[in-house]
């Protein structure tokens, strides 16, 4: 639905970095590139969360709701950073917006949900030429506004984020923007391909249960204590 792009300051062979930063404080030969990937791989396998977090992820993101991008920044684990889209400068008063699929599929919801974003946008646009100040007129902007950032992450939080946001239970647009992410830096190198091939999980399958109190199904409940 909306667009990820990998931006070139990204660590190209975070298993390699792992390997060697891990070196360094083990004394070990960091020169050798094929021993960095190795020691990187034990690291992984190890679960030596901390080394994750030297690989550096630069992302763009847009197309995505404003809603699911402040969802985005409660995953704040390893100190990332963003900028987004201004709401006091950018002209919005025709502005792009998502349609959740439930609203799509029934004519219905669709006629109200268009009608409605139609309504702001006017609503808007008579403010700012009545004079009133964009800064003020843009409290009006709902939610579902398609916005974009840019975002510095790393490795270990995006391992993270993967674990909660890749389950059938989250929210589905979050979803979205996690596997539309993972995609993104499947292809980027690799070895993220191996990084999210082997580590971009729902969390269940790193705990082997569902501890959802609404369960999917696709693992067993967790048993009671």
């Amino acid at each position: 639905m909306g667009t990820i792009t990998i931006q070139e300051e990204t660590t190209m062979y975070p298993i390699s970095l792992i390997g060697k930063e891990a070196g360094v404080c083990w004394g070990a030969n960091t020169k050798d590139e094929s021993k960095n990937y190795r020691r990187g791989i034990d690291c992984i396998h190890a679960e030596h969360g901390r080394t994750w977090e030297f690989p550096q992820v630069y992302l763009t993101v847009e197309g995505y709701s404003a809603r699911v991008i402040r969802e985005l920044y409660t995953h704040i684990g390893g100190g990332p950073t963003r900028l987004q889209s201004s709401t006091r400068y950018v002209d919005y008063k025709s502005f792009e917006f998502v349609i959740p699929p439930s609203i799509k599929k029934d004519t219905r919801y669709l006629t109200v949900y268009k009608d409605t974003m139609a309504n702001i946008s006017a609503s808007l646009r008579q403010l700012e030429e009545l004079g009133a100040p964009r800064e003020d007129i843009a409290m009006l902007l709902p939610l579902g506004m398609s916005t974009r950032i840019v975002l510095r992450t790393n490795m270990r939080n995006l391992v993270d984020m993967s674990h909660q946001r890749l389950c059938n239970r989250a929210y589905w647009e979050f979803r979205t923007l996690m596997n539309d992410i993972a995609k993104s830096l499947y292809y980027y190198s690799p070895e993220w391909e191996y990084v999210v091939d082997k580590l971009f999980v729902p969390k269940c399958d790193i705990t082997g249960y569902c501890c959802e109190k609404k369960s999917c199904g696709r693992k067993p409940k967790k048993l009671e204590d």
